[in-house]
């Protein structure tokens, strides 16, 4: 094992701001939508605005930042490997069998953490801030002839936003809970909060996935 710096600055701050923006939008959301009370309707609403501006300003600033330095690459998706991954988290990983993909700097993310993550930059998101700028500004829209919007019922709107949070829910509980699948429980928090992970050296564990293929092989 040797301590290996993973995550940049921005990379922790876009991660932790954006997780903190996205619970108290999914907190005022649902109590605009009257499943509970907390802040008040009209406060729930002013603050789910000012957040959800806040949120559009963040990814626009990763985005750029994801392009400048080249991470975009990391969500490349690739089939390689993908059915050893989901077998790991499956079966293998509750065997302690080793992990079937070496993680590093230049390759933070496993088959099937890239397509995850992929879709969820391509597909859940945008459907949350679609249907959210369309549910903030449907009437405006209309008045100013800028899109016309009437006839898509306001309520088509505000189920397709309400779907998304509750599909953004699921995926972040199981995010939380993927991060307790690392070294230890706290190894991959940790790694996010200070940037750096033990990682294992690529040559051992190159030497240990070669020493296991040909036990198994044998066997």
């Amino acid at each position: 094992m040797k301590q290996v710096y993973i995550y940049k600055k921005f990379e922790r701050f876009w991660h932790w701001s954006q997780a903190a923006l996205i619970l108290f939008l999914a907190l005022s959301g649902f109590e605009i939508h009257g499943s509970f009370t907390l802040l008040g309707f009209e406060k729930a609403v002013s603050f789910h605005r000012v957040a959800s501006y806040m949120l559009l300003g963040l990814i626009a600033f990763s985005i750029f930042w994801h392009f400048t330095t080249g991470e975009w690459k990391q969500y490349i998706p690739t089939i390689s490997k993908l059915k050893d991954q989901i077998q790991y988290y499956t079966v293998g990983m509750f065997k302690n069998a080793p992990h079937p993909t070496i993680k590093s700097a230049r390759k933070k993310l496993n088959p099937l953490q890239a397509i995850t993550y992929l879709g969820f930059k391509l597909l859940m998101a945008p459907v949350m801030i679609l249907s959210g700028l369309l549910y903030l500004y449907y009437k405006t829209f209309d008045v100013n002839d800028i899109i016309v919007v009437s006839d898509i019922p306001l309520a088509w709107i505000a189920w397709a936003h309400t779907l998304g949070a509750w599909l953004l829910i699921a995926f972040v509980i199981v995010h939380v809970y993927m991060t307790t699948t690392g070294h230890t429980v706290t190894t991959n928090i940790k790694a996010m909060l200070t940037g750096w992970e033990p990682l294992e050296d690529e040559e051992s564990s190159a030497e240990e996935n070669k020493h296991e293929e040909l036990k198994n092989d044998k066997a």
